[in-house]
């Protein structure tokens, strides 16, 4: 038996968490079906290899939330990510393609 599979795009919204609701908002206005969250810890290394830790304290929180959707849906989304929250917060990311097996709901 072959699985049919429809290719939809990916859109990996890494964010400071205070961001959460607007975020949530905006992609259910912008035309998402739906989105996943989650809370993240992440890090970073300095030209020395020193480890720099973020999201250690409970004002330093990092959300990570994906939305699958059609890619010019997706391109929108992180367009209006950009300009909204890019100039004042720690916003990061990425799109790429997957496929999913219920179109219907994406």
């Amino acid at each position: 038996m072959s699985l049919q599979t429809h290719r939809r795009c990916q859109l990996t919204v890494i964010a400071e968490y205070v961001l959460e609701e607007r975020l949530v908002a905006l992609v259910g206005r912008l035309g998402a079906h739906g989105y996943t969250v989650h809370e993240v810890r992440g890090g970073s290394f300095a030209a020395d290899g020193e480890h720099r830790r973020e999201g250690a304290g409970d004002t330093d929180r990092t959300i990570e939330m994906k939305v699958i959707c059609e890619r010019d849906v997706a391109e929108v989304i992180a367009q209006k990510i950009v300009e909204q929250f890019g100039p004042h917060f720690s916003v990061r990311l990425l799109l790429s393609e997957v496929e999913i097996l219920r179109p219907a709901k994406y």
